[in-house]
């Protein structure tokens, strides 16, 4: 494959309302998106990074720099780039695992293009549709996430994730749950918010039969979670902790998860995604793909690799309507509470022109 270039667009997309969580409230999302020209074909990647460094320690600005001034040269200087290529390449650059991830999917995609091989072919999707979830922030009452849940589920989502943080808990738990009875499918989000010293608290959530706790505590503290998981009965699921395949076996091993969501751009791309989802299912840990506020473009991959076997809870795979009122591709539509899988070459998906130029900020070519 004889690459010619790389694009790197910077754009900003509104939010449909704001989203917020323990470290912050998103308005809308600046991206990095990432086109990789060939001869006969382009692909496309979506850096994941928040403005700022909250989530994890990369942030869109730094994410955009070591794009421009390490990961798209090495790239460049590869005489016969493929995807696997690249990953050793990008190798020596120590972190920026979203901006690695923005550009592996790029080289996938095109390379993928290339061969009319869709994402989730290569991949080894195994589903049509993946089942569709929703998070819901942080709300200033009660009655007010109520509403919002109301919505969603009139809309066909089939489990629901509320973010939780210390002070915001047990009584929104309790509320939706006697609302919406046993069936529901619940779970809770903490983003690292609580330490272990929270632990009786946490176990307060225990009569409401949640799905899981994710992340509750700080991702360096695996120990801190295979404590916590002796001290409350509902599974403790980890996000942010899990960085590779070599942490996840870790973290299974020593006790600290049961339960493992996979976010392409914090591991380094889809080829690590793909490595956690096996070692998970040699493990017998089921894991369910999460979500950053994508465009159509991070969408697209990531509804592709929550259609592998090992998937066994629903995602937060929503709809495009759920954070934007207009997307860069074609719309992710719910139909029957799932998201269907694409299945063109590649991601399956195209940037919309006009789309795509109303939300662009700024664009930036690096030629080979």
């Amino acid at each position: 494959m004889k690459l010619e270039g790389v694009e790197l667009r910077r754009i900003a997309m509104p939010l449909v309302a704001p989203f917020r969580t323990s470290f912050g409230t998103e308005l809308d999302r600046e991206v990095v998106l990432v086109r990789v020209v060939a001869a006969d074909a382009e692909g496309w990647g979506e850096c994941v990074a928040m403005s700022a460094p909250r989530y994890s320690s990369e942030y869109v600005d730094a994410a955009a720099d070591v794009l421009r001034r390490f990961l798209v040269p090495a790239l460049l200087a590869l005489p016969d780039p493929d995807v696997y290529r690249a990953e050793r390449a990008f190798a020596i650059f120590k972190g920026h695992p979203m901006a690695k991830a923005a550009l592996e999917s790029a080289v996938l995609d095109v390379a993928l293009r290339e061969s009319g091989t869709s994402f989730g072919a290569f991949l080894g999707a195994v589903q049509d549709t993946v089942p569709a979830g929703v998070s819901v922030g942080i709300m200033d009452s009660v009655p007010e996430l109520l509403n919002a849940v109301d919505g969603y589920l009139d809309e066909g989502y089939l489990r629901i994730k509320l973010k939780i943080e210390p002070g915001w808990d047990v009584a929104p738990v309790r509320a939706v749950r006697e609302r919406y009875g046993p069936e529901l499918l619940l779970q809770v989000d903490a983003n690292t918010a609580y330490t272990l010293a929270d632990a009786r608290q946490l176990a307060k959530l225990d009569p409401f039969d949640l799905l899981l706790i994710e992340q509750p505590l700080p991702e360096h503290d695996l120990a801190g979670h295979a404590s916590l998981a002796q001290l409350v009965r509902t599974p403790i699921c980890l996000d942010e902790s899990i960085t590779s395949a070599a942490v996840a076996v870790h973290a299974i091993s020593i006790g600290a998860t049961r339960i493992v969501n996979i976010k392409p751009g914090r591991v380094g791309g889809y080829l690590e995604a793909r490595r956690i989802h096996d070692v998970c299912a040699a493990h017998g840990i089921p894991v369910w793909c999460g979500g950053m506020l994508e465009t159509g473009i991070g969408r697209a991959a990531n509804v592709a690799l929550a259609a592998l076997p090992n998937f066994t809870l629903p995602g937060d795979t929503s709809a495009s309507d759920r954070y934007y009122t207009r997307d860069i591709t074609d719309p992710f539509l719910l139909e029957d509470g799932h998201v269907r899988v694409p299945t063109g070459a590649g991601l399956g998906v195209e940037p919309d022109p006009d789309a795509l130029d109303a939300v662009t900020v700024s664009t930036e070519w690096l030629a080979a």
